[in-house]
């Protein structure tokens, strides 16, 4: 696949100096390391492991700000969850900040039952080599991927492929046997007020996945957890999974357990939320 030409604009443009570099990395507990595929990949997982997904703030119905310096307090200093344009803005100002040549694209999520091209992820040139790296997708992609047709790679006990046609690429899970796809994407370059857009629907749409109901993610090696709406779900890479329902006044405890620790304020403003849903 050939890359686009990207938008004739500076790294400025994306404010990558308002970052807090030195407090994301200990956030997720790594060091600066020259830029090299293995760096690449301890990086990713790093984030991961340490930052949970979630969509808190749309379902109080505030639109999170996609302002580096929001993101890097939010994420970083209060050492909150976000999704996608979230994590990947700020995974993009770290990698960038690191020395990477990182393309940022948008992805539609099942796209063999349309809906819009809403999800963003990244290209990340190193080491002569591209990669897809998506540190915002719930619980999916653990590690970086090569971007090559046919590229297969374990994501925590889950295996992943990617393919490669006339249109773009698809990401594959492999799930009871079959290869499931998770998103179609291209290498087309967006630029911030693209997923200003994205974001602005993402928050507000009310057939958005994030706007009715809550939505918490955590993938570790062999188990991924996610609480989705009342329901608490455990599965497990052999196949098996666990499923109980959170009561509102069990709210907290679970989302701790998730590494999710709310402000009084706003827990409680969940737990009201939560309470409603449908």
């Amino acid at each position: 696949m050939n890359t686009t030409t990207k938008p004739a604009t500076t790294p400025d443009v994306w404010n990558i100096a308002e970052l807090d570099l030195d407090a994301y990395l200990a956030r997720v507990g790594q060091r600066r390391e020259a830029p090299s595929a293995a760096a690449l990949t301890a990086l990713h997982e790093a984030h991961v492991r340490t930052i949970p997904f979630e969509n808190i703030d749309p379902l109080l119905g505030r639109s999170p700000s996609l302002e580096l310096a929001d993101i890097t307090a939010k994420l970083v200093h209060r050492r909150r969850g976000g999704y996608c344009y979230e994590h990947n803005l700020l995974f993009a100002a770290v990698l960038e900040r690191l020395g990477y040549d990182v393309n940022r694209q948008a992805a539609r999520v099942q796209p063999d039952h349309p809906g819009p091209n809403t999800h963003m992820n990244l290209r990340v040139r190193v080491d002569g080599a591209d990669y897809l790296a998506d540190v915002g997708f719930g619980a999916s992609i653990m590690r970086p991927m090569p971007l090559l047709d046919g590229s297969e790679l374990d994501q925590a006990g889950w295996p992943h492929r990617l393919t490669a046609d006339e249109r773009g690429w698809r990401l594959h899970m492999l799930r009871d046997g079959e290869w499931q796809t998770q998103y179609s994407f291209d290498e087309v370059p967006q630029h911030p007020i693209d997923y200003e857009v994205f974001n602005h629907y993402v928050a507000t749409h009310p057939r958005s996945p994030f706007t009715g109901r809550l939505v918490v993610m955590r993938l570790s090696d062999g188990v991924c957890r996610k609480l989705i709406g009342e329901q608490l779900v455990t599965e497990y890479a052999d196949g098996t999974e666990e499923k109980s329902t959170v009561a509102p006044a069990d709210l907290g405890a679970t989302l701790r357990s998730l590494d999710l620790d709310l402000d009084p304020a706003d827990l409680e403003l969940a737990r009201e939320r939560y309470a409603g849903e449908k």
